[in-house]
């Protein structure tokens, strides 16, 4: 725990998504403090997205689940590491939504943490 999805507008090879999940990975672990092993991450290309009823050619929806809670300049800081990430695959910040999920229950390998 934390889990990163993501869904991306743009389409990316096998190469481009691995090196997506390490990025946001380690800007995950190192906002939150948690070991990248406890770290999941998905990663959804060539999704449809809209904004203003508008369709977003490079846009992304990036959500952060997380064990309990998080201090908003983590997320603050989280969300300008997300975007400068998400700008080398040629997504503006303008068409990326972070949301964060803290959750008080949230269990792994057959017990709960």
């Amino acid at each position: 725990m934390p889990y990163i999805e993501a869904k991306l507008s743009v389409k990316l090879d096998e190469n481009q998504k691995n090196e997506l999940q390490k990025q946001l990975t380690n800007v995950v672990s190192s906002a939150f403090s948690k070991p990248k092993t406890y770290i999941m991450a998905g990663i959804e290309d060539g999704k449809s997205l809209y904004m203003a009823e508008n369709e977003i050619k490079n846009g992304a929806y990036i959500s952060v689940s997380l064990l309990g809670s998080a201090s908003r300049p983590a997320c603050q800081t989280l969300t300008q590491n997300i975007c400068s990430i998400l700008s080398n695959y040629g997504i503006e910040g303008s068409h990326v939504y972070v949301t964060y999920h803290p959750v008080d229950l949230w269990g792994w390998n057959g017990s709960m943490f």
